[in-house]
């Protein structure tokens, strides 16, 4: 007023007076000084009214930062837990499947968890601390105020009533001089007043406009007044609500020279939750400027420690995969001593003994397999040899005896020995087939003709039916063909000796095609595969004849597999047996 200051709130640091120079024109004037936006308003008659604001451009712009950065932390989940639910439609939702996570995203989690829980554990508590040490400050401010305030209106009452005397408005403030001192109190401590006859009716109010208007009663409140009145309490301070506004109020009685109750005082609050949701909301923005900031160094630190030890599992990871039994394999170099270095020593010891292990895993299977083979040897030539001697004996008897048919019986042994020895050949040819099975030379070939000669072959014996029908007489393979001949003779041999003796020998076969595969079928009229022997027919050394190696059907196992075919069976007690052999075709 006529340019010198008269009244100044919060810390705003100006001079208590202005030059005529920087009076701006009536109306509107902007400027930024002292580290504040200001609005200097001109209202005419030498008044001025400035209005200023701290700079705080940097610090709103962290705190910008700081909530989009949170806003994109929820928006990055949002679209993680999408993505795994849109790659995961075929397995039923739930919140077990949206957070699995790998090592490395769990250890990240972990470490980002732990800060939230941080931000969420400190910031709860300090909040309550703001609330409770706010609480108990307003209320000891207010039991202050009103006991300073209670003091000076019963020093202004001693000049305004009679003791004794009930007091009433009409003779408390007929000329409004008890009612100007009351302004000037409640300006002075820069506080409402609001004051009440002992029957609890409203005499002087510092905002009369609110009592009025019948915004609020005014009568005093009934809590208070039972507090006060019959209760005899010195002080009553609550919570009081207008609309969603809410504010503490203090209630005091004001006491005669002879210290009898005459009246009763009330302090509200008024801007005490305005302060408290200021500091909550401040205390909160910093809170969250470090914690963002804290929540990208522990994501640093997170992305390189977990980089680091996912980065050591894959090494031993890939390591492990690269394992070979029979070749040797590399050992990790780890100049650590930590858990990772223990995890690396334990493999390193792995690898020396499964090195071991295999190269003496590898010296039995050599023995094993030459035992296996020079047992089945032997016993499958001693079986032809053992005839042989009786016969060779027997001749030898009779000649030493000059037996008189020594002749036939020569013709006879002769005879004998001549079917053996043909044993020995197939169980030589036999186990050089096996032997040989990985030797393959293959050609592209028509696999109709190979198998129309074979079946003209066969069809020469009178005591076999044999029949064969193709659907593509120019289907064409590519494989050993000689081993592919060694397969269906097998399986043609296997077909004759699953009829029993003495019944004729009925075989069909028969070619199509599926799947860009040529399927062979061969049809015997048997007796069929038992159930409990049907998981052992194609492996080496089993038969359910009283003769041979027992190599036939496994050899036709191994031509097939080496050809990139199949081979499989159907059977049925009584009603023979049906081999498929599925090749591709060329």
């Amino acid at each position: 007023d006529n340019r010198k200051l008269v009244s100044s709130f919060t810390g705003f640091n100006f001079s208590d007076s202005v030059s005529a120079a920087q009076v701006p024109t009536p109306g509107y004037y902007f400027k930024d000084s002292l580290g504040y936006s200001q609005l200097w308003y001109n209202a005419g008659n030498n008044k001025l009214l400035l209005i200023a604001k701290k700079n705080n451009g940097f610090f709103n712009f962290i705190t910008l930062f700081s909530y989009l950065f949170v806003l994109f932390i929820i928006l990055g989940f949002i679209v993680h837990a999408s993505r795994r639910a849109l790659n995961n439609q075929s397995v039923k939702f739930s919140f077990r499947n949206l957070f699995r996570f790998n090592i490395r995203t769990q250890i990240q989690s972990t470490i980002v968890g732990v800060s939230i829980m941080s931000f969420l554990i400190i910031g709860i508590a300090t909040i309550s601390f703001f609330i409770l040490r706010f609480n108990n400050s307003t209320t000891n401010q207010l039991i202050n105020t009103s006991q300073i305030i209670a003091g000076e209106i019963e020093q202004a009452l001693k000049f305004e009533i009679i003791p004794g005397d009930i007091l009433d408005i009409n003779d408390l403030d007929a000329d409004g001089e008890f009612e100007k001192k009351v302004a000037d109190i409640a300006s002075i401590h820069n506080t409402d007043i609001n004051f009440y006859a002992k029957n609890g009716t409203l005499l002087i109010s510092s905002q009369p406009y609110i009592y009025t208007q019948e915004i609020l009663s005014s009568r005093i409140d009934p809590q208070a007044f039972y507090e006060l009145h019959y209760n005899q309490s010195t002080r009553f301070v609550q919570a009081e609500q207008i609309g969603n506004f809410s504010f503490k109020s203090i209630y005091t009685p004001i006491k005669d020279e002879k210290d009898e109750t005459i009246a009763y005082l009330n302090i509200p609050l008024l801007s005490a939750q305005n302060e408290l949701k200021e500091e909550i909301s401040d205390f909160l923005v910093t809170l969250i400027i470090l914690n963002a900031l804290i929540f990208i160094f522990a994501g640093a630190i997170a992305v390189s420690l977990t980089g680091r030890i996912t980065s050591s599992l894959e090494l031993i990871g890939g390591k492990m995969k690269e394992i070979k039994i029979g070749s040797t394999n590399e050992e990790i170099a780890w100049k650590g001593h930590d858990e990772i270095g223990m995890l690396v020593d334990e493999y390193n010891k792995m690898v020396k003994q499964l090195g071991q292990s295999a190269e003496a895993l590898a010296k039995s299977e050599r023995e094993g397999a030459w035992r296996e083979m020079a047992r089945q040897v032997a016993h499958e030539i001693k079986n032809p040899l053992t005839p042989m001697k009786l016969s060779i004996q027997y001749l030898q008897r009779a000649m030493e005896d000059d037996t008189p048919n020594a002749v036939e019986l020569s013709k006879k042994l002769a005879s004998t020995l001549v079917e053996q020895i043909d044993q020995l050949s197939k169980i030589a040819g036999d186990f050089s087939q096996f032997a040989n099975i990985e030797n393959i030379k293959p050609e592209r070939f028509n696999i109709a003709e190979l198998i129309q000669n074979l079946v003209n072959l066969y069809k020469t014996d009178e005591h076999l039916s044999i029949s064969y029908t193709t659907a593509n007489n120019n289907a064409e393979v590519f494989a050993d063909k000689a081993q592919i001949n060694r397969l269906f003779t097998n399986l043609i041999k296997n077909a004759i000796e699953a009829v029993r003796e003495n019944e004729s020998i009925i075989i069909q076969i028969k070619q199509f095609e599926e799947d860009k595969n040529v399927i062979v079928s061969v049809r015997d009229n048997g007796y069929g595969i038992e159930d409990d022997l049907q998981s052992k027919i194609f492996d080496p050394n089993f038969t359910t004849k009283t003769s041979g190696t027992g190599l036939g059907l496994a050899i036709c196992k191994a031509i097939v597999e080496k050809a990139n075919g199949n081979i499989w069976f159907v059977t049925a007690p009584n009603e023979g047996t049906i081999f498929f052999a599925a090749l591709p075709l060329a």
